[in-house]
């Protein structure tokens, strides 16, 4: 029979020596700290762009300045003109006289970039029945005619060459004088006393729909693609948080099932020495 302080002395000293128990490695803590630091994005701050989506806002606000720019240029030149000239409606005309005034009109022209010469160009007047009401009336070619110079059929380009200022004018009273009473269509304007009529419009329905459309279309272009650009960020910056959230809970969990695993080990361990005592201690 075995001495009980040998045995204890035995097997606290021989090869059966119990391994003193160490603290939880660190791998739990090593875990939940990747988890936590691995990735440290603030889900409240905003998302930081690509290159690709800045120039995308770029392009669009470039879009939408080019529109409102493209607004202002035909506003004035177009859109302001056709809203003050009266309303015409068409109808058609027959040509009754058509003469040079003997009376040359005065005009500046350019010959350089100091340069300015003064010249005369000669006014040619068209007279013209209209059809609908039998009213005698001043043809002019358009809009503009009509502002320069009410008595004349058109203003010519000024410059030196007298001739050929003269012979295009006649080419003009050519053209109406071969019509020989033949009926064409010019507009008249309802609303007005004036006796002025046009052979064709400037500004009609056509170019102001163009006037529109165009500048519209690309101010709506325009918003549309920043408008996605900054929607796509949106649920860029839900996707990350909801995945962050998730992230964060699953990183919550593991900690505490490596724990439940050390424990259910060491009990295990535990349970295995004291059947190793029992067994090597003396009845």
């Amino acid at each position: 029979m075995w001495n009980s302080k040998e045995n204890v002395k035995r097997i606290s000293g021989g090869k059966c020596n119990i391994p003193e128990r160490t603290a939880f490695p660190a791998s739990g803590k090593k875990r939940e700290t990747d988890y936590s630091d691995g990735d440290p994005l603030d889900v409240h701050k905003r998302l930081s762009s690509s290159a690709g989506e800045d120039r995308a806002v770029l392009l669009g606000f470039a879009m939408m300045g080019f529109s409102v720019l493209m607004f202002f240029l035909l506003g004035t030149t177009i859109l302001k003109p056709f809203m003050l000239s009266a309303q015409r409606e068409e109808s058609t005309c027959t040509a009754i006289h058509t003469d040079i005034m003997d009376h040359w009109l005065d005009c500046t022209f350019t010959c350089g970039v100091h340069c300015r010469g003064q010249g005369k160009y000669p006014c040619l007047q068209v007279l013209v029945n209209l059809t609908h009401s039998g009213q005698k009336a001043v043809l002019h070619y358009n809009e503009e005619a009509v502002q320069i110079n009410p008595k004349c059929f058109y203003t010519p380009k000024c410059h030196q060459d007298r001739n050929d200022l003269l012979n295009s004018a006649l080419d003009i009273k050519e053209f109406f004088n071969h019509k020989n009473g033949t009926p064409f269509s010019c507009f008249y304007s309802p609303d007005s006393q004036s006796e002025d009529v046009i052979l064709i419009k400037k500004y009609d329905q056509m170019a102001i729909f163009h006037c529109l459309f165009w500048p519209s279309l690309t101010l709506l272009g325009g918003a549309l693609i920043v408008g996605m650009v900054r929607l796509t960020q949106h649920l860029s910056l839900l996707c990350e948080k909801y995945s962050t959230v998730v992230r964060d809970e699953v990183g919550g969990k593991l900690p505490y099932i490596e724990q439940r695993q050390f424990k259910l080990w060491s009990m295990r361990r535990s349970k295995g020495r004291s059947r190793e005592i029992l067994r090597l201690w003396p009845n």
